[in-house]
């Protein structure tokens, strides 16, 4: 079982686009995917809630407190036969709090957005993964994924030159496009959405998929 944890320390990066559009693609794919949320906005919870009947399943877990009279552990119990495990996760995770929330992960996603408070609260987390988690000496995958780019704009350069500096792959630049927002309200990944102005959007995320190891199937 593969565990993906979405994360970065600053709010309104992407995250749970992030999340619940990597969830969809995998189940699509045919993985058995299971999307915990610990975010207590609960956005993948409703996005999930509003999937119809007729497209892939995805089993979700709300890991952030509630008022139901149910026990942590099972709350929080994974189905049988999961292969891929996909975390959203809070803003402004930091210290224990952030150790806490990668442990056990495989692969760690961090959505950036062109913006140079993004990339200066991007900069400090990836030093807190460094040092703090050392996410090196748990053999852990870190990987970048661009949210909301337009490309030929100066802060989409100042962007590429951040990442350009840094020694994590970049394995996508998600273009600005109400798409996902569509795509979302009905509970669907932007691959699940079948007009044609979604085809490039569907070619970025094969990428993601593709760096993730799983596309032995994907033509």
């Amino acid at each position: 079982m593969q565990r993906i944890t979405v994360i970065n320390m600053k709010g309104g990066c992407g995250k749970t686009t992030i999340a619940t559009n990597l969830a969809s693609a995998l189940a699509v794919y045919g993985r058995n995917t299971t999307l915990i949320d610990y975010d207590p906005q609960g956005s993948s919870t409703y996005w999930l809630k509003h999937r119809a009947g007729d497209v892939s399943e995805i089993n979700g877990i709300v890991a952030y407190p509630t008022n139901q009279p149910i026990t942590r552990s099972w709350q929080m119990q994974i189905p049988l036969g999961t292969e891929y495990v996909i975390v959203d996760t809070p803003a402004c995770l930091k210290g224990l709090d952030m150790i806490d929330q990668i442990d056990g992960s495989n692969t760690i996603v961090i959505p950036v957005l062109p913006s140079s408070i993004d990339m200066h609260a991007t900069a400090d987390f990836i030093r807190d993964l460094y040092l703090l988690a050392k996410v090196k000496t748990k053999n852990i995958r870190l990987c970048i994924v661009c949210n909301r780019v337009r490309s030929n704009t100066l802060s989409f350069q100042a962007l590429e030159n951040f990442l350009d500096a840094l020694d994590i792959p970049v394995i996508a630049k998600l273009r600005e496009t109400q798409s996902y927002n569509k795509a979302s309200e009905c509970g669907l990944g932007i691959h699940e959405m079948g007009s044609k102005a979604s085809e490039k959007d569907h070619e970025d995320w094969r990428q993601i998929i593709h760096w993730l190891d799983v596309d032995q199937q994907i033509q």
